[in-house]
């Protein structure tokens, strides 16, 4: 394992257990971004880096009884906080690195991002191996439940020009990992930008 995926297991792992205390109210910006993905009955959707599995609930209401919604994350102790919630009802958890996903190319409809665009050790390769499995006109959400310039005064830092959630810098990310960026949305109460896989 490398050493940026340990540090991400560590960062994770010591706040699993009060994750969703500590962010209570995010709720409907998860089931609103979902919203988003335009997901119908029968689609198979990833959750990567699904965490507490926040976004589980309102991926299985999209998609139906018919369709298939994985949650896949990297650290054991935020998905035993998704089965303590009972958010494992909604989805088949996976125990895996979304760099090296154990599913099938093409397999997916789309994949659902929170807060995961910060945690990927090679975001470009990352982001390409999301291409990898998930169907040509399939879709990509990259989201959090807070805009760029509040999470990082939350996090006491300053937004710089290298920021990859830049709309310039991730518009340019995605189209070199095999996606094209459709809509960007930077705001105080979210941060949302859907990308398509080019048929």
């Amino acid at each position: 394992m490398s050493d940026d995926h340990t540090h991400v297991q560590e960062f994770f792992t010591a706040r699993a257990t009060d994750w969703d205390a500590r962010f209570p109210d995010d709720g409907p910006a998860y089931a609103a971004a979902v919203a988003e993905l335009g997901l119908r009955e029968g689609d198979r959707v990833l959750d990567a880096g699904c965490g507490t599995g926040r976004a589980l609930p309102p991926l299985r209401a999209a998609v139906g009884a018919a369709g298939v919604v994985i949650g896949a994350d990297l650290t054991p102790a935020m998905l035993a906080a998704a089965v303590r919630a009972g958010r494992d009802r909604a989805a088949q958890l996976l125990l895996a690195d979304a760099a090296r996903l154990p599913l099938r190319g093409e397999s997916l409809d789309a994949v659902f991002g929170a807060g995961l665009i910060a945690h990927l050790p090679n975001p470009a390769e990352n982001l390409r191996e999301l291409a990898r499995v998930v169907r040509p006109g399939g879709v990509l959400a990259l989201f959090h439940p807070i805009g760029r310039a509040a999470l990082a005064a939350r996090q006491g830092r300053q937004i710089t020009p290298d920021d990859l959630r830049a709309e310039g810098n991730l518009r340019a990310l995605l189209t070199g990992s095999g996606w094209r960026m459709t809509s960007y949305v930077d705001e105080d109460a979210r941060f949302l930008a859907l990308a398509v896989r080019p048929t």
